[in-house]
């Protein structure tokens, strides 16, 4: 009996395993996204072996910053790594049973990884590494999509037939989370040799599919979205506590800063780390994108797009910004920033990612006077679909490097003034023929009413 429950329980962890692991897939925005990382084994050593590690990033807009990525798995016996080249494990754990003179790089039975600084010296450097754990998106930046290091691993086996792939395997980034998938045999990599006329193969290959999981990287979203529009004065600023909420008469609440800090040695050295101060605001993001819609002509239409940075000690490299709207597959126009349309699985081409220009916009500045960027987006109005009644201008969904910000609700949109009956708001030459005729007939009228009262008997 105590068998059969035994079995039972792996059969129900199994199954939520994998019904977690399948529900981290389902983003609607990108379901085929994911972070491969693959696992190769190059020649066989005296008690283990050499590998290539691979980390490739197959995500059209979600990236990992600096401080960068982290990879962890588990040795399944006790393996260790003598040396690494382009990464670098966190901690060597408890090597006392290796003499002095022999000490491996880390003896840690669960081994964190991460990337060199590009500062390190040529002889620890490989191809695809060394640059901070920055890991671009396939469409941003497909040369830096990609990173490596390899290892020399011991106490492993040395035949394909000893050799054990390691499990539990996690991949994390600056407020991202991962959930990965167990290794999988898959077919040996081949690799180009520098004369390109030969390839050399991989003794054993296994891959792992890491998928990014919202519900463990957030507790509350890092970004919100504002509107505007010029037929109404009213702006529609985030919703309150968007990303949390400072006040001061509970027990703990959210660390703001009201007023810019002094710049310090030590405010510098947090500078592009996790760590960020937060300007005290309604809605407490550090990331605020303001959509604004401009104008309306016969047949275009135009939209200013600016994104706000609220933290005071980071700065945003290569930032990416996403955006889901109806009348993005008519898009004519991206004024300072990159701009590229995402095609989904359902063949609608509604989403656009934007980005800066490399050495002009790329970086989003911490808080003060620099700290946004801005474009204008111009549009063709999309025939018998184009309105700008119920909400239908602004975006349904808004990403700031990878992260889904909080939009207003709907009942809150700047809407058309109640005295407008036609969806087309009059502008330019219109607009001006439009007040002439009514000069015109209150010119008429008027003279007719004099005309009236002269000839009128009393």
């Amino acid at each position: 009996m105590e068998n059969l429950w035994r079995y039972i329980s792996c059969i129900v962890f199994i199954l939520i395993h994998e019904v977690y692991f399948a529900s981290a897939t389902l983003d609607p925005m990108e379901p085929n996204g994911n972070i491969t990382v693959k696992w190769d084994i190059l020649s066989w050593t005296d008690d283990g072996y050499n590998a290539l590690v691979t980390i490739s990033n197959y995500q059209q807009y979600r990236h990992i910053e600096y401080p960068g990525w982290s990879l962890g798995w588990s040795w399944r016996g006790k393996e260790v790594i003598w040396d690494m080249l382009g990464g670098e494990a966190t901690e060597q754990g408890d090597c006392s049973a290796f003499k002095e003179n022999n000490i491996p790089h880390s003896c840690k039975r669960h081994p964190i990884i991460v990337d060199l600084l590009a500062t390190v010296s040529n002889n620890v450097k490989i191809g695809n590494c060394c640059r901070g754990g920055v890991l671009s998106s396939t469409v941003q930046d497909p040369q830096n999509s990609v990173a490596a290091f390899k290892m020399r691993v011991g106490a492993a086996g040395t035949s394909k037939n000893t050799v054990l792939v390691p499990s539990n395997f996690s991949l994390k980034g600056p407020n991202m989370v991962y959930s990965c998938s167990p290794a999988t045999k898959e077919q040996s990599s081949h690799f180009p040799t520098p004369s390109g006329q030969r390839k050399t193969q991989a003794l054993k290959t296994w891959s792992v599919t890491c998928i990014y999981s919202p519900v463990l990287s957030h507790k509350t979203p890092l970004c919100c979205v504002s509107f505007s529009a010029f037929y109404n004065n009213n702006i529609i600023p985030c919703p309150a506590c968007s990303c949390g909420c400072h006040d001061p008469s509970q027990n703990q609440p959210k660390p703001c800063l009201k007023e810019i800090p002094p710049a310090t040695t030590e405010s510098q050295s947090n500078m592009n780390t996790n760590t960020t101060e937060v300007r005290c605001t309604h809605h407490m993001c550090e990331i605020r994108v303001h959509w604004h819609i401009m104008t309306s002509y016969k047949d275009y239409w135009r939209v200013k797009v600016t994104v706000m940075n609220f933290g005071y000690l980071k700065n945003y490299t290569d930032w990416n910004l996403l955006i889901q709207h109806p009348n993005f597959d008519s898009l004519e126009r991206v004024d300072r920033f990159n701009y590229t349309g995402l095609t989904q699985n359902n063949h609608r081409n509604d989403s656009a990612m934007f980005w800066g220009i490399k050495y002009f916009n790329d970086m989003l500045l911490q808080a003060g006077e620099m700290g946004n960027v801005q474009s204008e987006i111009l549009m063709q109005k999309i025939t018998g679909k184009f309105t700008f009644n119920n909400g239908w201008g602004f975006p349904h969904k808004v990403y700031f490097n990878g992260d889904e910000c909080m939009l207003p609700p709907p009942n809150v949109y700047p809407w058309l003034p109640r005295t407008t009956t036609t969806q087309r708001i009059l502008s330019g030459p219109a607009f001006i023929a439009t007040i002439l005729i009514g000069a015109l007939l209150f010119i008429y009228l008027y003279w007719a009413y004099i005309m009236q009262r002269r000839t009128l008997p009393f």
